[in-house]
């Protein structure tokens, strides 16, 4: 898990480290919302666990009002760097590690084509949630008709951003925007993306970038056991043995039927 920082929009609080285990978000008696432990009267509103799993907000008994990315939560969600959380009127985005550069690279003329059918940006909120877009060749992002994701908002510049493809990474362009964009939310102008890294345009346009597993690498070997260890047949249960009960049934006909004569016989007799 990434380290990760509480960003209070409205600077009531400094940024905090998220730590593994629980931190708890509190209605202190003033009315204030805090990072802190729910004594002297506050009011647990929600909390933050942390493991290796990943992190999750879990609300409070009764509590209700709590949004993440602008949708409401009942109970649980799971987060990620770049999320915005809506507690009680205050807004606190999760802020995680970004590749930032004071200036792009030159785009290669063997940037175009060189993408990746596999890699792409899928949308996860706002006008392009559920939609993908694989980057097997450059992509750009505006209001403009051509781009190739259209955000159609009066302030947004015609052309914004570009993801690139560069060789084995992904690269964000800023095209000369007023404001940028947030990846994992932090502002930024250019940078590298990573597998997992959310990007948000306009505050509500979000897109994570996916690249999935790579089925040609091996997880490593627990205690570098087995490094020459030959690939193991999957075990199949044994067949349950197959009990032949037609010589007892035979028998036991044989035996009735003799029953049956001298009955028979005597009852003739």
């Amino acid at each position: 898990m990434q380290n990760l920082l509480v960003h209070f929009s409205q600077q009531q609080q400094p940024d905090q480290p998220l730590r593994p285990g629980v931190q708890r978000i509190v209605r202190q008696a003033n009315g204030s919302v805090r990072l802190g432990d729910a004594g002297n009267g506050a009011l647990l509103l929600a909390q933050f666990c942390m493991d290796d799993r990943g992190l999750w907000l879990q609300v409070g008994n009764g509590i209700r009002g709590i949004h993440v990315n602008g949708r409401p939560v009942r109970r649980m969600a799971l987060l990620r760097a770049g999320d915005a959380v809506y507690v009680d009127g205050v807004e606190m985005v999760l802020q995680g590690q970004v590749d930032t550069l004071l200036q792009a690279p030159a785009p290669a003329a063997s940037v175009e084509g060189n993408g990746d059918e596999q890699r792409l940006l899928r949308g996860v909120g706002g006008l392009h949630h559920g939609r993908s877009y694989p980057l097997s060749r450059t992509r750009v992002i505006g209001r403009g008709s051509d781009v190739d994701i259209e955000i159609d908002e009066p302030a947004f510049a015609e052309q914004h951003a570009r993801v690139e493809v560069h060789g084995e990474r992904v690269l964000l362009r800023d095209l000369g925007s007023a404001d940028g964009t947030r990846v994992n939310g932090v502002a930024v102008r250019h940078c590298w993306l990573q597998a997992g890294d959310q990007v948000v345009f306009d505050g509500q346009h979000r897109f994570v970038l996916e690249v999935p597993h790579d089925p040609r690498r091996r997880p490593p070997l627990a205690d570098d056991e087995g490094s020459d260890e030959a690939e193991q047949a999957p075990v199949v249960p044994a067949a349950p043995r197959r009990v032949r009960r037609w010589p007892w049934l035979l028998g036991s006909a044989l035996l009735l039927a003799a029953v049956l004569s001298l009955l028979l016989w005597f009852g003739a007799r």
